[in-house]
């Protein structure tokens, strides 16, 4: 396995053991270059009885895309956090009739402050997209506290 596999792998396992949801609904980490990160998750486990994906999962989908995100970076600054996610909105587009793909881009921050025992704010904005549909956008606000 690359490095990049070993550390998706991980959150994963992080996601899995920790909310369990994230099992049931086979979140997967898919890629992560440094600058973009995209998570996937089957239709079947998440659908409703419309037969698109039940938005409850599509709102879990890209909270933990972002919540995700945040984790990678704090594992490239060496820095450990607590992650919570304190405000989040988002918009639904069009249903969800096919494997949808969450992706999310950093923005840039500075997560030092984590080692100096200070909580770290960072907006981050998802997308869902399936095929070349923009399904769904998410904005939100995670906070980092330190110590954790």
């Amino acid at each position: 396995m690359t490095p990049e596999q070993i550390l998706l792998q991980e959150l994963a396992d992080t996601w899995h053991s920790t909310i369990p949801l994230s099992a049931f609904m086979q979140i997967c980490p898919r890629r992560y270059d440094g600058i973009q990160f995209e998570v996937s998750a089957p239709l079947e486990p998440n659908i409703n009885l419309h037969h698109t994906m039940f938005a409850g999962s599509i709102y879990t989908l890209m909270t933990l895309t972002g919540w995700g995100m945040l984790w990678l970076k704090q594992r490239e600054a060496v820095v450990e956090g607590s992650i919570v996610l304190a405000d989040a909105n988002i918009r639904y587009h069009a249903p969800v009739t096919s494997a949808p793909l969450a992706r999310v881009r950093w923005p840039g921050g500075d997560l030092s402050a984590l080692a100096g025992g200070k909580r770290v704010k960072q907006s981050l904005t998802v997308e869902l997209i399936c095929g070349e549909t923009l399904c769904a956008s998410f904005s939100g606000l995670y906070v980092s506290l330190p110590g954790h």
